[in-house]
């Protein structure tokens, strides 16, 4: 009898799990993935409008510690420096910093790529401090040398033409059709030869072929440091002292590198 009873209590228990499993099963086949959609809040005034005391307080013991860190000033703009596609006089700044890097690296790349994502901020005009080059760079991305084949930096072009361009440095002439097109290419007024190698500054992140620039996975020769001090913040900070120190202000403009038409 209780062995009877036993078996009954068992049937009955995988019934109910069954019935749990087909019930979830049901479930999951009603619900489907529609869309995805993202969008950027504005972290502004509005959220300061009303100070939290308490975090106030809390904040206040570390903030000799943090301006201190943030505040020293490392350079000097002369106008509002910006990121936008298709060329802009930030990205345009930071492709030729890239190329000012090579020499710490006996390198000599023929030209640069920095993604316009990984423009966060903008420089106003006047001081730069150590604060301000960490908004536009906050990333752990490193400078990163590697060389394409002329066939495979067609490829790189192209794919850049899908988001209507990204940062390259001087001498780069990009024409991009309006529906995202590489209509020509060249550097320093000549095609790019198909059978030529490139040697090309870039960040490391772009290197591994994020962003759409997947042709980077096909270099060869790849110089990528990975000490601290290589991270691309540094070398633009480097840049900018520079600059001072030669009593130079820091400028850039749009020579026509990337035109979409």
């Amino acid at each position: 009898m209780q062995q009877y009873d036993f078996m009954k209590k068992k049937a009955i228990l995988m019934n109910g799990m069954a019935a749990c499993l087909l019930t979830l099963t049901a479930c999951s086949r009603h619900y489907q993935l529609a869309s995805v959609e993202r969008t950027r809040i504005l972290i502004d005034q509005r959220y300061d409008a009303t100070a939290d005391v308490d975090a106030t307080k809390w904040m206040e013991a570390y903030k000799p510690k943090v301006d201190s860190m943030m505040s020293p000033r490392v350079g000097k703009t002369a106008k509002y420096l910006a990121a936008y596609r298709p060329e802009s006089e930030l990205s345009n700044l930071l492709t030729d910093i890239l190329m000012w890097g090579g020499k710490a690296f006996h390198e000599q790349p023929d030209f640069a790529v920095y993604n316009m994502g990984g423009i966060r901020a903008a420089f106003a005009q006047g001081d730069v401090s150590v604060g301000d080059v960490i908004e536009v760079a906050p990333f752990e991305n490193k400078i990163c040398f590697l060389t394409l084949k002329g066939e495979q930096v067609l490829e790189l072009f192209s794919q850049m033409a899908l988001n209507d361009g990204e940062g390259v440095s001087h001498g780069v002439q990009l024409v991009i059709s309006k529906d995202h097109r590489l209509l020509s290419a060249k550097l320093h007024g000549k095609d790019i030869d198909p059978a030529a190698d490139y040697r090309i500054a870039t960040l490391d992140y772009l290197a591994q072929g994020n962003d759409g620039m997947v042709a980077f996975k096909k270099a060869t020769n790849i110089l990528s440091p990975t000490s601290e001090e290589n991270n691309i913040r540094f070398i633009i900070m480097n840049y900018f002292r520079e600059k001072m120190a030669g009593g130079q202000t820091v400028d850039a403009v749009k020579e026509g590198r990337v035109i979409i038409k």
